[in-house]
This record gives structure tokens, sequence and C-alpha cells, in this order.
């Protein structure tokens, strides 16, 4: 079968690329190298199964029928996912969310392919509730520093049923509770890559706020099985896909200290943390209920914390 990845060499859609590529399918893969890397993808160049296709998905999307044939399942990862993405690019963010989005399901109609939509915990905002289920409809600031992306994942959620139930289209929503793993950048903005780089160079950690907020942190390959499992079911609606272990950002920061330590084999120096205002509206818990996900996908995740963060230094050291 054909299957297309839209966003395919970024962080995660690099890892969902190779599982297709090694359960045997023809993948082709659009992305434009915003955030998305040539180096995600240059392993896979000599695989004869495998195309890449450089095309903003805000522009109209178009395969050629001799490339794999028909698409039948189109992933669509296309978009940044970084607090400094935010501040640095909103609009250009929101055109990805609505049009890009419309470019894919049109797509899709036309090769009669079914979609999976990567949404996003953000869609839930700061929660005042904990752990947050599909049923949370959120509290989101329209206007605030993270709205180009909470709100346009939102809108790419609300497109995509509006297509399934007007054209009949087969919609999956992936809601992806935050993902780590080899390769991200080490600039990329976000905690995990932040504090292996500053503790490997010896630097202060910067945390925002004062450390108690918490995020529930999935490995890069529990999460790339979850979408897989999702585009493979029946099941119609949102699907939470993280893990549901709870961790203070501060403490995500001791550990990563602690294991890049013993990894240069120094552990004598102690960890030095400076804190930040904490960023607007950045939220305070992010905890997922992934009892759908065990239910109708027989999903969870595997990989615990301590060793999916030595695989990614591993990665980057």
């Amino acid at each position: 079968m054909s299957i297309l990845v839209t966003g395919g060499a970024g962080f995660i859609g690099s890892h969902l690329v190779e599982r297709l590529l090694q359960e045997g399918n023809n993948v082709v893969v659009v992305d434009c190298l915003w955030t998305g890397s040539a180096d995600n993808i240059k392993k896979f160049q000599d695989n004869d199964k495998f195309k890449f296709i450089n095309c903003d998905v805000r522009n109209c999307i178009s395969i050629p029928e001799d490339m794999f044939g028909k698409i039948l399942y189109i992933y669509h990862l296309a978009c940044p996912a970084s607090p400094d993405h935010f501040e640095r690019s909103p609009v250009e963010i929101l055109e990805t969310c609505f049009q890009g989005t419309k470019n894919v399901l049109d797509l899709a109609l036309k090769s009669k392919a079914k979609v999976l939509i990567a949404s996003t915990s953000e869609i839930y905002g700061d929660p005042e509730v904990s752990p947050q289920s599909e049923k949370y409809w959120g509290n989101t600031n329209s206007f605030g520093p993270r709205s180009c992306y909470d709100e346009g994942k939102r809108i790419t959620e609300a497109l995509a049923y509006g297509y399934q139930k007007s054209h009949g289209l087969e919609i999956r929503i992936a809601r992806i509770f935050n993902v780590y793993g080899p390769s991200m950048q080490i600039d990329d903005g976000r905690a995990v890559p932040n504090f292996i780089a500053a503790a490997k160079e010896g630097r202060p950690l910067l945390i925002y706020g004062d450390g108690s907020s918490t995020r529930s942190f999935q490995y890069v390959s529990d999460c790339v099985s979850g979408l897989i499992a999702l585009m493979k079911s029946n099941y119609r609606q949102p699907v939470n896909i993280g893990n549901d272990i709870e961790t203070r950002v501060d403490d995500i920061a001791k550990l990563i200290v602690e294991l890049v330590q013993a990894k240069l084999g120094d552990e004598s120096a102690a960890p030095d943390f400076k804190y930040l205002t904490a960023r607007e509206d950045d939220p305070r818990r992010r905890k997922p209920d992934i009892t759908l996900a065990n239910e109708v996908l027989h999903w969870k995740p595997t990989v615990t914390l301590r060793d999916g963060l030595m695989a990614t230094m591993d990665y980057f050291m």
C-alpha cells in the first residue's frame, strides 16, 4: 500500500516513516523542511519504497500518480510544535493548521484515503481538570501567545470532522502528549533537548516558573505505535496518545543532569538551575487519561522515562 506522511522529515514524522518502511509499505513524504531536517530522512534515500517531495502543505499538494500509485493512508503531521515557533511564526502556524489541513483533506477526498490528523494535548490549554480525558473541552486563551497552536489544532480537528460529516471521509484524530527522543533538534526549544544541551555543556538549566508544573513525557517509539494502532482502528473520535506518568518539570531536569553526568563520568558538579518567569498560558499540569486508547486501540506506552532519556542522550552525545 502507499502511505503519505506530511511532516515526514520532522522528529515524530521521521520515526513514523521508518516504522512504515520496515512494515513493507511504500511511503511518500511531503515536507518543506521548515522545522524538519533532510538529515532525518537521509537514511531512507536508497530505499526504493521511499519518495520525498519538498512541498509546503499550505500550497496545493500534488502527488504524481506514477510515484507509487494511489495513496490509501495519510498521516498529517506537518506543523511546528515548539513554543519558540509560536512566538516567531503565529500566522504561518495558523495557515498550516487550517489551509494545510484543508489541502490534505482535499487530497484525501480525491484519493479516497483514510486520514490521521496529528492533534495535540495543547487543545486542552491550561487544564482545570486532571487527568485530561477526551471528554474535556479545555481551557484555552484565543488571544494568548500560544493561541496560534492551541486554537490552530482545535480548528484542525473541527475541519477534519466537517469533512467527515459532509463527505464521509475516514478521519482519525490523535491528541499527542509531550514526545521526546532521537532526531529532535538540539535547539528545538522544548524541555528535554534544552535540558540535555545545557547539562552537556555545563550551563544552567533554564526552568520556566518554579518547577512545579508537570508534564507526561512519552518516548517517540511509543507514540508511533499509538498512531499506527489508531490509523488501523475503526474508532472515529479523538484519542489521547501519551504517557500517563506525571512528572514535575524540575524533577525531569534533575534526572537529565544525573544521567548526563553519569554518561560523561563527572558526577561531582552540583546541577545549576535558573528559574525564569513562567511562560504566559503555559499549562500547569499535563497528564492524559489513556483509558480510551487502552480500550479501543489496546495500546499503552512501554518505555520508561529513564530508558527513553538514556536513548535520547545517546543520540545527542
